[in-house]
């Protein structure tokens, strides 16, 4: 519309319409457009308007320009249309999100230049920016001087500084900060108190650190794990079980969810110390019932990830004993455990109970005991739980879904369909593992020969992708599959002609009891 008003009819928009395509385009990130068009109003003898300068400064600001803006900046001084402080507060809040905070400070030093006195908004903008930023220093500075202005300093600003100061390490600067706040005659929220027990406890004033939550709780400021979090921390590292236990006490007796709060806690401590450090806290805390099978769940994960299925196999039976029902989560961690051990049948057991409990296994789960029956040749049963994974799981592992379509691809006989899902496979990344190898066995037996299913093995070995070691063990899968299947197959003839009973009456030994 606009090109057909200036090229087409003739017709010179007003400055106001220029302002108006400026700032939609602007605002659509077409920046370059909304420059172009700004060329066009000067080429036509239009003044430019304050407006026209900020829609054009707010958007070099957006993106990054800053030596551009500042030049639109010097254009609009010549114009005699001074930027307010309205129009420096709304370039701070541009450049603060977008973290550049070196910017902020030139657009900070151009309304200084102005002689432009920044408002509590424009103040509170910058420190927040800075002192979030890493750039506590100079937000202190800003804040020093507003306070020296006698503006009215915004309990968010304290919190800011605090939290930044206490990031560095310093925390006498914010109890200094602190201090200032009450005097102002406010009341510090939960969030500084949370910030400086932390920051204490880092610094292994943990006495100070403890008096300080006592305040929280006397000011009615309802502390919360957040709060006591740093303190059971540092006791634990500390060994100081005693204290540890009483303010186990002081939180139940103030409320706190206690067997809730205790499973995000040993969270946190297996994450910064590892669980063999956290099971010496937990093993002092079972003697007094503070058990759960969250808890144990976060052990027997940890545990799993660091090679120790064993100990993680021992927490497994532990919480049986103590009459502690095991959840899904508690028997898919098992199933892990006891796949890596070669113990299938009782991963299996565990599958079991996770269906009888109407629930669906983990991803990680159904992998596990899918590859740990495939490693014992119980390729059918293997089959069956990747079908149950894929109707039960809306994102199954890609093996598993490229599984089902190589069975389809076998339905042939011919090898070259098979390589050819293979070759897909392998184009989009996924792995070839124990479960392909022996979707082409099961495939192969219930619908091909042997001889097309090793056409398959040898085309894989040649690529690579099969060690010559492996192909023995296919091999013998396959030849063992095969045999099973055949003698199911004798098995239900004998029984549909009536001969089996007949072979046991004279003593054969050769039909499975």
């Amino acid at each position: 519309m606009y090109e057909k008003m200036r090229n087409q009819f003739g017709v010179k928009p007003r400055v106001f319409l220029y302002n108006r395509v400026m700032d939609a385009l602007v605002r659509t990130g077409h920046l370059d457009l909304a420059l172009s068009v700004y060329d066009d109003l000067k080429e036509d003898g239009l003044v430019e308007e304050s407006v026209t300068f900020m829609v054009l400064v707010k958007g070099l600001c957006k993106c990054g320009r800053i030596d551009e803006m500042l030049e639109v900046l010097g254009r609009m001084r010549e114009r005699l249309c001074k930027p307010d402080v309205f129009a420096y507060t709304a370039l701070v809040k541009i450049l603060v999100p977008a973290g550049n905070l070196d910017a902020c400070l030139r657009v900070w030093e151009e309304m200084k230049r102005d002689r432009v006195e920044p408002d509590v908004k424009a103040y509170a903008t910058m420190i927040v920016g800075l002192a979030k930023g890493g750039r506590v220093q100079e937000g202190y500075e800003l804040f020093r001087e507003m306070k020296g202005k006698g503006c009215l300093v915004d309990r968010v600003i304290y919190g800011a500084l605090v939290e930044a100061f206490v990031a560095e390490g310093k925390v006498g600067l914010a109890f200094d900060l602190l201090k200032d706040l009450v005097s102002s005659g406010y009341r510090a929220d939960l969030g500084i108190y949370i910030c400086l027990i932390e920051g204490l406890c880092n610094l292994n004033r943990v006495q100070k650190a403890y008096k300080l939550f006592q305040l929280t709780v006397r000011e009615g400021l309802e502390p919360d794990f957040l709060t006591v979090k740093p303190l059971l921390v540092a006791y634990a590292e500390a060994n100081r079980m005693e204290e540890f236990c009483k303010l186990l006490e002081q939180m139940q007796k103030l409320g706190f969810p206690l067997i809730a709060d205790l499973s995000k806690f040993f969270s946190v401590l297996v994450e910064k110390k590892g669980p063999m450090m956290a099971l010496e806290t937990f093993g002092q805390l079972k003697e007094k019932g503070h058990v759960s099978v969250e808890i144990y769940n976060i052990f027997m994960d940890s545990l799993h990830k660091i090679g120790e299925v064993k100990k993680a196999l021992s927490l497994f039976d532990e919480m049986k004993g103590l009459s502690l029902k095991p959840d899904s989560f508690t028997y898919c961690t098992a199933i892990l455990c006891l796949v890596d051990l070669g113990e299938i049948k009782e991963a299996c057991a565990c599958h079991n109970r996770i269906i009888e409990m109407s629930c669906i296994p983990s991803v990680a789960a159904y992998s596990s005991l899918t590859k740990g029956l495939c490693q014992i040749g119980e390729i059918d049963e293997a089959m069956l739980l990747v079908r149950d994974c894929l109707g039960n799981v809306s994102d199954g592992p890609l093996e598993f879904k490229y599984s089902l379509t190589i069975i389809h691809a076998c339905k042939s006989n011919v090898a070259e369909k098979v390589i050819d899902v293979l070759n897909e496979m392998i184009e989009q990344g996924c792995s070839l593992d124990n479960v392909i190898y022996c979707s082409i066995i099961s495939g192969m037996c219930k619908h091909g020969t042997i001889e097309e299913a090793r056409k398959v093995f040898s085309n894989l070995r040649e690529r690579n992708f099969l060690t010559e070691s492996n192909t023995i063990v296919y091999d013998e899968l396959l030849i063992d599959h095969m045999k099973k299947k055949t003698a199911d197959l004798v098995l239900s003839s004998l029984k549909f002609f009536g001969l089996e009973s007949k072979l046991k009456a004279k003593g054969c030994k050769l039909l499975p009891s």
